[in-house]
């Protein structure tokens, strides 16, 4: 159907509380219609405006209309402000589109050959089902297939179809069919059938689109960004010539491709469905405009994109700042800092957490691209006393991989510890009981002995493969002891994660769950290169913990108002007075990638993250980071080469010798605890002379010419270097 205006005096008076945009997106009238609406541009409060407006002024009746989201809390919403606008609303079929597959589905399951009362399979289901077929493949391998069939299902690809755009594995073919003739024969579905299966529904049974297509006659879709492949063949199936279609999304907001979210459907919208009229909603009424113009000035460099240029009101404002600094130590110092000074440039958005005109806590949130990064901000914010919660996952080490970890390293420190040992005696499964644990804590308590003693004694007393798997242990336990005494407690880390089995155990939950348990693993051991690889070490990192610990109780209190650390992809559809966006460096973000569609969508999660900032926005990028418990340098993201410096106040960059672009010459120092002339030993190269210091930001770095006739390059502060003597 083609929507017709309603004459202006019937205008309701919701209408006058928008914008000009806004209010020709409601009142639009023709066959199909793209919002685009930029980051804070109110597009929640357009679409359940058109929805009421639908419903209230144009008389169309709301079970005719059909609104789509991806989440049931987003269709929650929608729904219930688009009611208290026109209670009649209320009637409008709202779903997400899985739901709304199922609905479809299960009505017609008789067609597809399908039993009525089907089940749906996540993906822990899929797994398992991939197991039935393929029993003697690992865990980890049948979960990468699964995640592959996920993203043919995706694409609308059935195992009969081209799957090259997906897996090249020879195998995957013959793997993919099996398990949707094992899924059909079950008679239930996964995920990605309740898209595929709707699509071939309207495709095979005329009679049935007919009537879907009567039924529904305005379609709207929300988040249209995030729409991959498959989902676009059902839009496009369930529309006719005389369907109203209105999408709305953001080109530049679409941050979803690993889940299989397609950027094309958005920007190719208006080819694909002629006749379509673009509507940019382009004011921004959360940031102030030095922000928007970074964030513009960032995101203009995509070329898979309509293009917008966000204005606001909120013309005054800070200038963003970019701190160039040492390392993540320096990182956290600089966050701390800011949130003990309370340092503000007077927010004034309202209702914002703003305390005598300085920001708080409570409006501050720090930005990273992984999980593992929150460590080391967790760390800092205890010691500083400061509040914080985590958002979108657990605090650090409270994570599991990392207490399996952690317990691994109380049992080394204490085999007495009878929590720690059944953590880890049967993680990853040993075939080590309850009944056969409960026999190993007798004997320990009955005699007084540790539980890796009791652990030899009990093994003594079985045969076969279950004295195999007592004794396998403790070969573990002894060989991660003879590691005490040399380099760093981080070797003694990754040696428990791979003799253990952890690393690769938690490497498959990855696959399974798309998770980063992996990189979590690899911030413990950064964090455990800071110590000794002696007992003292690993008592000194474990008081550390208990310390940390200590301090989070202190500082537990609802009430508190505390900063957010979060990721930037869990701060879609969020706000705060100041963000602050750490670890700016290639590599990091963006990720090393040469393919230039991820590089365009690391981009895109740039932009996103600039613009969860209402006043004050701070961007930090450091000249080196601990990776792998080595320190090295690193090269600012090349995301900041593409911002004019007009748009960004630098701090620290005169420090840091030109880095980046940003700042002059390399920083002096007299007092150095390594001065050029100063004997020193190392215990691989053995003893030599610094011939040259100088102070990087917070890092010491000295040239040393050694006995041998070799010269090398070392941060003390990082390095096994020990000072000697004085100047010679």
């Amino acid at each position: 159907m083609s929507i017709t205006q309603a004459p202006p005096h019937e205008l309701p008076e919701y209408l006058e509380s928008l914008n000009e945009q806004q209010r020709s997106a409601v009142l639009h009238h023709g066959r199909a219609l793209l919002i685009l609406a930029g980051a804070g541009s109110g597009k929640t409060r357009v679409i359940t405006v058109k929805i009421a407006y639908l419903v209230d002024r144009l008389g169309i009746d709301p079970s005719s209309i059909l609104a789509v989201t991806f989440t049931n809390k987003a269709a929650r919403e929608m729904r219930d402000r688009a009611a208290e606008l026109s209670p009649a609303a209320a009637e409008v079929f709202i779903r997400t589109f899985h739901s709304f597959g199922a609905w479809l589905v299960r009505r017609n399951a008789a067609l597809l050959g399908l039993p009525a009362g089907f089940t749906i399979y996540d993906d822990d289901d899929q797994v398992s089902l991939l197991r039935t077929l393929y029993p003697e493949r690992q865990r980890g391998v049948l979960a990468r297939w699964a995640r592959v069939i996920s993203r043919a299902k995706d694409y609308g690809l059935r195992a009969h179809d081209d799957l090259s755009q997906v897996s090249g594995d020879p195998e995957f073919r013959e793997i993919y069919g099996a398990y949707e003739k094992r899924l059909r024969e079950i008679g239930n579905l996964d995920f990605g059938d309740l898209i595929l299966y709707p699509i071939e529904l309207l495709r095979d049974h005329p009679e049935v689109r007919r009537r879907i297509q009567a039924r529904f006659r305005v379609i709207l879709v929300d988040e249209y960004q995030d729409s991959n492949v498959a989902q676009y063949e059902l839009l496009r199936r369930l529309a006719d010539e005389q369907t109203y279609l209105c999408v709305v999304g953001d080109d530049d907001q679409s941050i979803y491709r690993f889940r299989g979210a397609e950027v094309r459907n958005i920007v190719t919208f208006p080819d694909r469905f002629p006749g379509t009229e673009v509507v940019r909603l382009e004011q921004n009424y959360r940031s102030t405009q030095p922000i928007l113009s970074l964030a513009g000035a960032v995101v203009g460099n995509n070329s898979d994109r309509l293009g917008k240029t966000l204005w606001t009101d909120r013309e005054a404002g800070p200038t963003p700042v970019l701190a160039a600094l040492g390392d993540q130590d320096a990182e956290v110092e600089f966050c701390v800092r800011l949130l003990q000074d309370g340092v503000s440039a007077g927010a004034t958005s309202a209702g914002s957490p703003v305390a005598g005109g300085r920001i708080t806590a409570a409006g501050t949130a720090i930005l990273y691209r992984t999980n593992a990064q929150s460590r080391l901000f967790e760390t800092g914010f205890l010691r500083a006393g400061i509040p914080y919660r985590v958002v979108g996952s657990v605090r650090f080490y409270e994570r599991e991989e990392i207490k399996d970890a952690v317990a691994f390293l109380k049992f080394l420190a204490n085999p007495h510890d009878e929590v720690a040992f059944r953590r880890i005696v049967n993680k990853p499964s040993r075939g080590i009981g309850p009944a056969k644990l409960s026999q190993i804590a007798e004997i320990a308590t009955g005699r007084g002995i540790a539980f890796d003693e009791a652990l030899a004694v009990a093994a003594k007393a079985q045969r076969g493969k279950a004295r195999a798997s007592l004794e396998g242990f403790l070969g573990i336990l002894s060989e991660v002891r003879r590691s005490f005494g040399a380099g760093r407690l981080s070797e003694l880390v990754e040696r428990i994660l791979e003799r253990s089995g952890l690393a690769r155990y938690h490497a498959e939950q990855d696959e399974i769950a798309g998770s980063q348990k992996q990189e979590n693993l690899e911030e413990l051991h950064n964090a455990a290169s800071l110590y000794a690889g002696t007992e003292e070490g690993l008592l000194e990192f474990l008081e550390m913990l208990e310390l940390d610990a200590e301090r989070q109780a202190e500082l537990e209190d609802p009430g508190a108002e505390a900063v957010t650390l979060i990721t930037m992809h869990n701060t879609k559809g969020l706000e705060f007075d100041r963000v602050i966006v750490t670890g700016l460096e290639d590599g990091l973000f963006p990720r090393e990638q040469d393919d230039p569609t991820e590089l365009e969508e690391e981009r895109r999660l740039f932009y996103v993250a600039l613009t969860r900032a209402r006043t004050e926005l701070y961007l930090t990028t450091c000249r080196y980071r601990r990776v792998h418990g080595r320190t090295v340098e690193c090269s600012p993201s090349r995301f900041l080469q593409e911002v004019p410096e007009t748009l960004l106040r630098v701090e620290g960059g005169a420090e840091y010798g030109g880095y980046g672009g940003y700042g002059g010459r390399r920083g002096e120092d007299k007092e150095l605890e390594y001065p050029a002339g100063s004997a020193v030993y190392h215990d691989e190269y053995g003893a030599g002379v610094v011939y040259k210091a100088w102070r990087d930001g917070h890092n010491e770095v000295v040239m040393v010419r050694f006995e041998t006739g070799q010269t090398a390059r070392f941060l003390p502060r990082y390095s096994a270097l020990e000072r000697i003597g004085d100047e010679v």
